[in-house]
């Protein structure tokens, strides 16, 4: 049953654009959908600068009364909207659910809260595979359903393994790979194959305390915030656009421990988020920023 007030995802084609901002771009927009008929439910708009900056939106419709096919539909946005406003643009269905890789190592933590809030629903998109570089939750996942792909990975045989994982993920048909603390760094060429599409948890709130241990060192510096990054992964470490963050307050009567187990609490959260706005398409990438729309 559908709850009140929303639709079956089926029903739904969600539209995101950037271009140079200039006026009538949104009465452009609208106008073409609904020559179409396609009604707006939901339209977000944001500018860099009113003056020259560049100009973001989404917008979802309703798509029960296309006059079109979908093929149809794009092909005469592409033409008489998104040429003449030189917009960068796609279009994304709501019945066709976002396949995800997770990429895991030891810890479970954020991979149990993706797999528990795909299940009840609260992530709209489809897990079809966990990779891991160790054996430990394969039983887990396993329980869930799920195939899973065990890496053997070395200095030597990180590019053979990575390999093997991409046909994988290739055959699987993958939308978005998620790391849910993989505790390897990917190569150029994965990262380039999935370019905007893999997010990251940081156990940091970006961009202090990059790297390794966050939490000692968050310690020894005596912190009174502690929190976790979720960003798009690059060639840069832990320097990729910012999705998702949030910060948990600290003392000085907490463990390194105790600092370890809120920034975890922090680390399921900030992933989650990440990745239901990046699989409802709210999210836009610009000079290494986000615009991710409510």
């Amino acid at each position: 049953m559908t709850p009140s007030g929303t639709l079956p995802r089926a029903h739904v084609g969600r539209l995101l654009i950037s271009c140079p901002d200039r006026p009538g771009i949104v009465a452009a927009v609208s106008r073409f959908l609904f020559e179409h008929g396609a009604n707006v439910l939901d339209s977000s708009q944001h500018s860099t600068d009113p003056s020259g900056g560049v100009f973001f939106m989404r917008m979802v419709f309703h798509l029960d009364a296309l006059d079109v096919s979908r093929a149809q539909l794009e092909s005469d946005f592409e033409s008489r909207v998104a040429e003449p406003f030189d917009m960068t643009w796609r279009v994304a269905y709501g019945d066709r659910r976002k396949r995800l890789a997770i990429f895991v190592s030891r810890l479970d933590h954020c991979l149990l809260e993706l797999l528990w809030r795909v299940r009840a629903g609260e992530i709209d998109a489809d897990i079809v595979l966990v990779v891991s570089n160790h054996g430990d939750l394969e039983e887990l996942v396993a329980s869930f359903g799920i195939a899973f792909l065990r890496l053997h990975v070395t200095p030597e045989t990180k590019v053979a393994q990575e390999g093997l994982a991409l046909a994988r993920l290739e055959s699987e048909r993958v939308d978005g790979v998620v790391l849910a603390r993989y505790m390897q760094i990917l190569t150029s060429d994965f990262v380039n194959r999935y370019q905007e599409r893999i997010i990251n948890i940081h156990h940091s709130f970006l961009p202090s305390f990059v790297g390794a241990d966050p939490y000692r060192r968050a310690y020894e510096r005596g912190v009174k915030l502690i929190g976790a990054t979720a960003h798009f992964v690059t060639d840069a470490l832990d320097e990729g656009p910012i999705v998702e963050q949030d910060v948990r307050r600290v003392s000085h009567k907490e463990s390194v421990g105790d600092l370890t187990r809120i920034g975890r609490d922090a680390e399921r959260s900030v992933l989650a988020r990440a990745v239901r706005a990046f699989v409802e398409d709210r999210v836009l990438v610009y000079a290494n920023k986000t615009i991710v729309f409510d």
